[in-house]
């Protein structure tokens, strides 16, 4: 087992630290517009927020992560403290009116307006544990007429962090299959403009429980800021996922997460979010677009349209030629066809985009 980071423990990178603490966490909604900060800061800021998964501790897993965990061989000493901590509060989670997830946050960031565009760095992702779960529950997934397998409603395998660092998955008759983790969070977002409850599941504007597994350490997330102040969040956390999440949920496990906060309150940066339907991401090498809808079809085709906006905000390709390039050039995969609001990401290369314009003479022919 490696080292615990245990809340209060072990390194902190950003200039603010924020435990998932038991009684400020949401489980199950996002914050809303009445939601007040736990934290405030100013653009440009770093923060490290501590996550919780919530694998192990929900009430179709007995809401004891201590058996839990413990019938796959995790010690209770290898517990995180804010996980049991949670697990055991009265603090009342309906399955069938919230989501699963547990969200760290909101954080105020002083000066954002709706309109504004708020940048979320990925510095850096710590894990807190060397485990966590992957679970296909109460016919859902891809596949929600044949599993979970009956008379199973839930069907859950805890996977571990080998020595070689690679996922250790079981395969129940002593042998493991191994594969690559790829940390990262599935929510990460901004308050939407409503005081309704805001679901933990399905993404949107607001970003939420996007699920792009591209969205690594190094990545940029770009939400359209919906109230004063933002009121950032996040969760959601996964060791590693495959595009489309098909079983239901990854490689869910805890996170230790530093993310820069920057705030675009400029007329491009302000002008480019009203074009587009959903946040975008930039990466070292690529921007990444995104189509949400519950027709995955209608994802396809919102992420090509928010492509196509962006060729043209961007570099003045137009319509046409855009499209053509997207058809040559770019990806469109499946991020997650398991949140009721599915998800596509397009994946354009930036140094297919690096050309200069050409110059218009001044005589205009």
């Amino acid at each position: 087992m490696t080292v615990l980071l245990q809340p209060g423990e072990g390194p902190v990178d950003g200039d603010h630290y924020l435990p998932a603490d038991p009684e400020l966490v949401h489980w199950g909604l996002l914050p809303n517009a009445r939601s007040e900060p736990v934290l405030t800061i100013r653009s440009g800021e770093t923060v490290t927020l501590d996550t919780i998964s919530h694998e192990g501790i929900l009430g179709d897993q007995g809401r004891d992560p201590a058996a839990f965990f413990g019938a796959a061989g995790i010690p209770g000493t290898a517990l995180l403290a804010d996980a049991v901590a949670l697990a055991a509060s009265p603090r009342e989670h309906d399955a069938s009116t919230r989501g699963p997830h547990v969200v760290t946050g909101p954080v105020a960031v002083r000066g954002a307006r709706p309109g504004d565009v708020l940048e979320a760095e990925v510095l850096s992702l710590r894990r807190r544990a060397p485990y966590g779960a992957i679970s296909n529950r109460h016919g859902r997934g891809a596949l929600p007429a044949e599993y979970p397998e009956p008379p199973a409603t839930v069907h859950s395998v805890v996977a571990t962090v080998g020595d070689d660092g690679r996922g250790r998955l079981p395969v129940g008759d002593g042998r493991h299959l191994s594969f690559r983790l790829r940390p990262f969070l599935g929510i990460m977002g901004v308050a939407p403009a409503t005081e309704a409850d805001v679901h933990s599941v399905p993404p949107g504007r607001h970003g939420g429980n996007l699920d792009v597994r591209h969205l690594l350490a190094g990545s940029r997330l770009f939400l359209p800021v919906q109230v004063p102040d933002a009121l950032f969040y996040a969760g959601d956390p996964h060791f590693s996922q495959g595009d489309g999440e098909v079983a239901l949920t990854a490689f869910e496990a805890p996170l230790r997460a530093t993310l820069r906060v920057t705030l675009h309150s400029g007329p491009d940066a302000r002008a480019l979010a009203a074009r587009l339907r959903a946040p975008y991401a930039e990466t070292a090498d690529e921007v990444i677009v995104l189509g949400l809808d519950a027709d995955l079809d209608e994802a396809v085709r919102y992420a090509v349209r928010d492509a196509l906006a962006l060729l043209d905000h961007r570099h003045g390709i137009p319509g046409p030629v855009g499209l053509a390039y997207l058809s040559a050039a770019a990806d469109f995969q499946i991020s997650q066809v398991v949140d009721g609001v599915k998800g596509v990401h397009g994946r354009l290369a930036k140094a297919d985009l690096t050309a200069p314009r050409a110059e218009t003479p001044a005589n205009g022919r």
